[in-house]
Formats: C-alpha cells, structure tokens, sequence
C-alpha cells in the first residue's frame, strides 16, 4: 500500500471524474456498501488515487461471460444481502 504522503487524494467530484460514476453512485455506494475506500475527515470525503485504481481493476473482466458474473448495479448484490430472509 502507497503511503499517504505519496498517495494523490481527491475529493469526491475528482473521484468521480476519476472513475467515470456521478457523485450520487459514490454517495449512494458509501451508504449501500460496495464503495472504494474512502477517508471521512469531518465532513469531506477523500479517496486514495491507489484505492480507485483498486475498486476499477476488481472490476476489470476479459469477456461479456465475466462481465456477466457481476452485479449488474455496482450496490445490487449489498443490497441482496441485506433484505430480510
């Protein structure tokens, strides 16, 4: 893991930019679960530039049948999981 120091941190409109998301998914994924990690520092929200380069290479796939075996909504298999049994 890159060190803070020599880690670039951007808020969440430049993560956004970053990953290609709007701002509500990163928001709406913070809530649901499912986010790149992210740093609360009061009110603000940070992320890592190493932390999305994470979360996107986790979702890379090499064909539509890998594709396929995510969730078609990046908060869809949270939320699955905390409906009631």
């Amino acid at each position: 893991m890159a060190d803070l120091d020599e880690d670039p941190v951007l808020d969440v409109q430049a993560a956004a930019r970053f990953t290609g998301l709007s701002t509500a998914t990163l928001a709406k994924m913070r809530c649901l679960g499912g986010s790149p990690t992210f740093i609360k520092a009061g009110r603000k929200i940070l992320y890592r530039r190493s932390d999305l380069s994470a979360f996107l290479n986790a979702r890379r796939v090499r064909n539509t049948t890998e594709a396929a075996a995510l969730p078609r909504r990046l908060t869809a298999s949270v939320a699955k999981r905390n409906e009631p049994v």
